[in-house]
Parts: structure tokens; C-alpha cells; sequence
């Protein structure tokens, strides 16, 4: 059996590794550069998440030492936040390595990091992880979990209508991936396609967090806000930094030269 939140983020890494040879171009990147890099910060974000979740999960792990095969397919806000710091971490460290230009190559992958994250979000619907809170009857669209493992490795309810806060996610994701490919070839300067990637990324969380059940997700201020929501006003001021820097500078060239 083929778990289905692993099948699904394998197609979405292939897709992301596909897009990215393509996006490279328009970056007038080096594509076997970008594609080497896309598999270090892979390779490092999936090394990170698997030494958490073995050292989250090590009491079980050692009465059944045979569940480690499918600890890999397990989503979780936190392992996100790993892989996404290790990922980060080895492609800036490959890129300065390379003497690659960092706002392009953030550009470049802007796009192919989006059309991942959807297809991820796809395979969490499946899974029943990260599930969406209770729904009401007037919601046609919901799901209902009846599989035992989904309870097991993610705590998902079974049997109750839950909102498919995955696929909204996942729609979220798909659009600014359309969006930013729409874009990349249009950019003024270096750098503007990653801005908004953090702007939308970061809008795409803060909002599906509302549907999202908190359970597990951390609260801060009350109850206010959770983990994610928290990293995604992160997100969007970052991306709005990058952007207003930008313009910035390109202000200021324009000036000089007048």
C-alpha cells in the first residue's frame, strides 16, 4: 500500500523540479544549478524532519521499531517549520557557495515552491492530516474520515463532517503558483516574484488557519493567533519588506541618474 500523503508530496516535488528547469530560463539561471540545488535543500529538509519526528515519536519507535517506514508521511506544522528552516538554510549556503544571485534564484523557485506546497496540501487531504475544524450541515463540500490510521498518526476525528481546509490550502497554493509564473517574466527587478510569494504564502496560512482545528498548533495571545498564523504575519511583512526595498532602491537609481 502506497501511503497517499507521500505519493502525493513525491508528485508535487517532481512537479516543483519540473517547473523549476523552466522558471530557471526565464531567471536566465543555469538550470543544472538550480536543479542541484533544489535536491540539496530537499535532501536536507527531508534529513531534518525524519530526525524529529524519530526523536518526537522515540518510545514508540522503539516497541515498533517497523513504523519508522512511514513516519516520513506524516504532516505536522512543526516538521514544516523544520524542513522549511534546513531546506532554507542549505540552499542559501549552496548559493553562496555557487556565487549564485539570491534574489533571482528566489524567483525562480517562487513558482515550483507553490505548485509543491499544493500538491502536499492534496496529499494532507487524503491523509486526513492537518484536518479542518467540525462543519455544518449546510457545508455539501465537507469530508468525513473513517480510517483508522488517519486517528493514529494525525488525530484526525472520524466520522464527523470536517471542513477540506487541506484543499483550500491546496487551491491557494495552485493559484499563486499560476500567478507567479504569470509574473516572472514580467518583473521589474530581482527579487519582486519571492516578495510576493511571501505575501501570498503568508496570506494563503494566516486565512485556512480559520478552518483549521487548533489542535496541536500552538495559541498564542490568548487564543488569538496560533503557531502558523504567527509565522505567517512573519511571512507577509517580509514580503513586503523585500518589496518596498526594492523599490526603494530602484527609486533611488532613478533619481541619481536624473
Amino acid at each position: 500500500m502506497i501511503p497517499s500523503y507521500g505519493a502525493a508530496a513525491a508528485l508535487g516535488v517532481l512537479l516543483a523540479l519540473l517547473l523549476a528547469q523552466r522558471t530557471a530560463r526565464i531567471a536566465s539561471l543555469n538550470g543544472a544549478q538550480v536543479w542541484n540545488l533544489c535536491v540539496v535543500s530537499l535532501f536536507a529538509a527531508l534529513v531534518a524532519q525524519r530526525l524529529l519526528l524519530v526523536a518526537m515519536n522515540w518510545s514508540d519507535l522503539r516497541v515498533h521499531p517497523q513504523w519508522m517506514l512511514g513516519l516520513a508521511m506524516i504532516h505536522h506544522p512543526l516538521l514544516a517549520a523544520a524542513g522549511a528552516l534546513a531546506g532554507l538554510g542549505s540552499a542559501a549556503l549552496y548559493a553562496r557557495w555557487r556565487r549564485l544571485p539570491f534574489p533571482s534564484m528566489a524567483d525562480a523557485l517562487a513558482a515550483p515552491l507553490a505548485l509543491g506546497l499544493a500538491c502536499e496540501q492534496l496529499g494532507a487531504l487524503l491523509a486526513g492530516s492537518g484536518y479542518g475544524i467540525e462543519a455544518g450541515t449546510e457545508v455539501r463540500w465537507a469530508v468525513t474520515y473513517t480510517n483508522p490510521l488517519a486517528a493514529r498518526w494525525s488525530g484526525t476525528p472520524l466520522g464527523i463532517p470536517l471542513h477540506p481546509v487541506q484543499a483550500y490550502a491546496g487551491l491557494a497554493y495552485l493559484s499563486l503558483s499560476v500567478l507567479l509564473l504569470i509574473w516572472l517574466p514580467a518583473r521589474r527587478r530581482p527579487g519582486d516574484v519571492a516578495g510576493l510569494w511571501l505575501l501570498g504564502t503568508g496570506a494563503a496560512v494566516y486565512l485556512t488557519e480559520l478552518w483549521r482545528d487548533p489542535e496541536g498548533r500552538g495559541a498564542l495571545l490568548g487564543g488569538a493567533l496560533d503557531g502558523p498564523q504567527a509565522a505567517a504575519i512573519l511571512m507577509v511583512l517580509a514580503g513586503g519588506v523585500v518589496l518596498l526595498e526594492h523599490k526603494g532602491r530602484q527609486t533611488s537609481k532613478e533619481d541619481a541618474h536624473g
